[in-house]
């Protein structure tokens, strides 16, 4: 399913930019102990962290891993508990839908800043990962919406 292909990726550019958050912290650690300005890496640490959060969260959300309250869900069963999700699910995808659509006007109006200490870069860059988790989780709960109501069909919801 493309939900998986997409997942993979996001887990993969939220590795590679907390490796790179790593990295940077490190190489800001040994510069300043031997007394040596490495300006660019707070930024840089600073955004791959960024990157690496939002990422993250759109994993856990397609894990059903994120912070949800589950009192009432466990005590539920069939029907009741099928239309308890479904809400749930309609409120975190409106949710999803607006970081997406805000997320895309962010990123136009700050596309064209610039970083400070690496003027070439592009602040647009940063923030293109606002868009980008509305977008895919969106997919996600949108899966999971489908996946539920298959289950209901089936009359294995439980």
């Amino acid at each position: 399913m493309i939900t998986k292909y997409i997942e993979k990726t996001q887990l993969v550019v939220g590795v590679l930019c907390l490796s790179v958050f790593i990295i940077a912290i490190l190489m800001q650690v040994f510069a300043r102990y031997l007394g040596i300005p490495l300006m660019w890496a707070e930024e840089v640490a600073n955004f791959s962290f960024i990157w690496s959060v939002f990422m993250g969260a759109s994993v856990m959300l397609n894990r059903k891993a994120h912070f949800k309250f589950g009192g009432i869900s466990e005590k539920l069963t069939g029907t009741p508990k099928f239309i308890l999700d479904t809400i749930v699910n309609g409120i975190v995808l409106t949710f999803t839908l607006f970081v997406a659509y805000y997320g895309v006007s962010v990123v136009q109006h700050f596309w064209n800043y610039r970083w400070i200490t690496i003027p070439n870069m592009k602040m647009g860059y940063v923030w293109l990962c606002v868009p980008i988790m509305g977008i895919t989780m969106s997919i996600y709960i949108i899966s999971h919406i489908m996946e539920d109501i298959n289950r209901f069909r089936r009359k294995e919801y439980q």
